[in-house]
């Protein structure tokens, strides 16, 4: 491939408290003493022992047990890939679930290998984002200020950046999990305190996913937008108000989308959405394209039966009742 198109290389940080992480040189500018003690043909010429100082360079001059050239540093790598993946598979057993969520250590490596992200392997990440999307039903991100001991300084705020990073991401599977984990974890009343401060920010980047070919990242999209917006009426204003939801969650029930059930959810979006009255001035405009779909796709005709009624037939509709196309039915 042309060199443009390979990925830079990135620094490893896993096991970087330790004195030998196995990753980069980064304790090679540390210098080791050793005493080192003279012959018997030397003694009367040199002090009884010499202190060398010498490179830490040393130890990876020799083939020997500690060797940890490349190969050693990959094979490391390929353990703690391997170590994740046990990790993701205990996740999908219900079972599991409990003890994983209840175990503080467990979460807070979860979470810092989504922080960094741009240097940990591709793998790596994906696996501990996938492990967070199985437990997220039943994960309390309280668990970081608990009295439970705590081995990575990790925070309620900073598990939410983390998840952040993964839905900005520009990579399609990292995105659409973050947009699932999202939906799962608002659902827990008990996190809601900690992600209603970035709701601007996840309806800005959800309703961008809307726009995406990629028939999953919509689906991903729309089911978290689903739970969100389910939680309370702040989240529904915000996202009626959000430029292009409104004509995105249309579009994918008119294409429509491939999965019957998405666009049900989409149309429960947008009925969750016209039940707060503030809402109905902006889904007021788009009244004739509920009208189309109603008389065109059978399966949803009831939802937008009702998302119509709300419009038109509520008593504070009245002074724009006159002006909607099915007419002053007060």
């Amino acid at each position: 491939m042309p060199k443009d198109h390979l990925k830079p290389p990135r620094v490893r940080t896993l096991g970087a408290n330790t004195t030998l992480s196995g990753f980069g040189q980064e304790n090679m500018e540390k210098v080791y003493s050793d005493a080192a003690t003279t012959s018997n043909d030397q003694s009367k010429t040199e002090e009884p022992s010499v202190t060398k100082k010498r490179s830490a360079s040393f130890l990876f001059d020799e083939d020997g047990l500690f060797n940890n050239d490349d190969e050693g540093r990959a094979e490391r790598q390929q353990c703690a890939i391997a170590a994740s993946n046990i990790i993701r598979n205990f996740s999908f057993m219900p079972e599991n679930e409990t003890v994983m969520v209840q175990h503080r250590h467990c979460l807070e490596t979860v979470f810092q290998c989504l922080e960094d992200q741009n240097r940990e392997d591709d793998e790596l990440v994906t696996n501990m984002l996938e492990t967070l999307v199985n437990l997220a039903p039943v994960l309390d991100l309280r668990i970081f200020s608990s009295s439970k001991p705590s081995f990575i300084k990790m925070t309620e705020k900073g598990a939410v950046h983390a998840i952040m990073g993964m839905l900005s991401s520009s990579v399609k599977p990292w995105h659409c999990a973050a947009a699932e984990l999202i939906g799962r974890l608002i659902i827990n009343p008990d996190n809601e305190p900690f992600l209603l401060p970035v709701i601007p920010q996840i309806y800005k980047r959800l309703v961008d996913l809307l726009s995406v070919p990629a028939y999953d990242a919509q689906a991903a999209a729309v089911s978290a937008l689903y739970n969100v917006a389910e939680v309370n009426m702040d989240c529904r204003l915000k996202l009626a108000s959000e430029r292009w939801a409104v004509d995105r969650l249309l579009k994918i029930v008119k294409t429509p989308h491939p999965v019957p059930e998405v666009c049900r959810k989409t149309s429960m979006i947008l009925e969750s959405l016209v039940s707060e009255p503030q809402n109905r001035m902006h889904l007021l405009v788009h009244e004739n394209t509920f009208a189309e779909i109603l008389t065109t796709e059978g399966k949803y005709s009831d939802t937008f039966a009702r998302i119509l009624y709300e419009l038109t037939a509520r008593p504070s509709n009245k002074g724009i009742g006159g002006q909607a196309i099915w007419g002053n039915i007060n």
